[in-house]
């Protein structure tokens, strides 16, 4: 094969690629699925409901619940707050990515073992009573 032959299917080849890169990314923005990532600093605030599930405020606008495998008590009590520790990337896409804690503050700090994330619809966020919102 020449070399200019070669070259237009390389050029064919990139146009392809990057034409599917083009739709897959457009359906990626138009449809985030359950499991869309977030930064851990657009984290914005947490609430439990009980002591096996956290809710994530994330972007002023998405809220996402967070299934413990084991709970603590200590997420309802008044003054906690959570640890989230970050290693490697900061991006948050399952629940594996998720190492949190709960502390009290003077020194006592839990472990939390997340099970589960999951973003809530619009219609499950504002089902959620007004006291658990985080």
């Amino acid at each position: 094969m020449s070399l200019s032959k070669l070259a237009l299917s390389g050029l064919v080849a990139a146009g392809a690629l990057s034409m599917a890169s083009a739709a897959v990314a457009a359906h990626r923005d138009s449809d985030p699925g359950p499991h869309p990532c977030f930064f851990v600093t657009q984290w914005q605030g947490w609430s439990a409901p009980s002591d096996d599930v956290i809710l994530m405020k994330v972007n002023n606008r998405d809220i996402y619940r967070v299934e413990l495998s084991a709970g603590s008590a200590m997420l309802r009590s008044p003054g906690v707050h959570l640890v989230s520790k970050v290693r490697g990337s900061d991006s948050i896409c399952s629940a594996i990515d998720l190492d949190l804690e709960v502390s009290d503050g003077h020194g006592f700090v839990e472990p939390l073992i997340t099970r589960s994330l999951t973003r809530l619809t619009p219609e499950e966020a504002a089902a959620i009573p007004r006291k658990y919102q985080p």
